[in-house]
């Protein structure tokens, strides 16, 4: 008897099965719901440029640069040592225009050889027309708050410089200032003459069985100003 086969002949093709199962027209997809393509991960992630390296200064600005930390170094020495030599002298003598200039100028004098051996502090005496007098005090600090003392702490150096001889260029413009200063608003009784007087008192040096001390209080008038009307305009 024959061997009947009766299964279709497209099950023994699966070429055709699926060709049977895939339609023939496939609807064309959504535009707007397409996923748009990934660029390539090495040009998504591209690593920047490296900086191009700073210009180095050249040899002449190296050597400029250093010539004048140098000279300004050897500058401060020499203006702030407390030594009183030719060669001191002479340096400060070329030196003193860029320091004053610049405002670098300073001293150490206080520090040594010779420190100060006294407490002291100026006064005026104001002499009016009729006679009468009243007494003007520069600014101490001893006698400040604090604040004040940060806009008047110059005054203290001002004070220990003014007495001394070698400033006595300074002594008039002093005395015409004190005169403005007290002049009275209605100028019925106005200053005729200021004195300038310098108080000290000496510090005595501690011992063994002593701390520091302070000696009595003295003062002299190293200046005396007749004041003309025209000082008071």
């Amino acid at each position: 008897m024959p061997n009947l086969d009766f299964t279709p002949n497209f099950i023994h093709n699966p070429s055709r099965i699926q060709s049977i199962l895939t339609p023939k027209h496939q609807p064309p997809r959504n535009p707007s719901r397409q996923t748009p393509k990934s660029a390539p991960a090495s040009r998504s992630k591209q690593t920047p440029p490296p900086p191009p390296p700073a210009a180095r200064p050249s040899k002449l600005k190296y050597l400029a640069i250093n010539a004048f930390i140098i000279f300004h170094l050897v500058a401060i020495l020499f203006w702030s040592i407390p030594l009183n030599t030719p060669l001191n002298a002479a340096a400060k003598t070329l030196l003193r225009p860029y320091l004053v200039s610049s405002g670098l100028f300073q001293s150490w004098d206080m520090f040594g050889p010779n420190a100060k051996s006294a407490n002291i502090y100026l006064e005026a005496v104001v002499i009016y027309k009729d006679g009468t007098t009243s007494l003007y005090s520069f600014p101490r600090m001893e006698m400040l708050s604090y604040s004040e003392r940060y806009a008047k702490e110059r005054y203290r150096k001002y004070e220990e410089t003014l007495p001394n001889d070698t400033y006595a260029a300074l002594w008039p413009d002093a005395a015409r200032h004190i005169a403005r200063l007290n002049n009275d608003k209605n100028h019925a009784n106005p200053p005729t003459k200021v004195l300038l007087v310098v108080r000290w008192s000496d510090i005595i040096m501690p011992t063994a069985t002593r701390d520091y001390d302070r000696g009595p209080w003295d003062s002299h008038v190293f200046y005396s100003y007749d004041v003309t009307p025209e000082d008071l305009q």
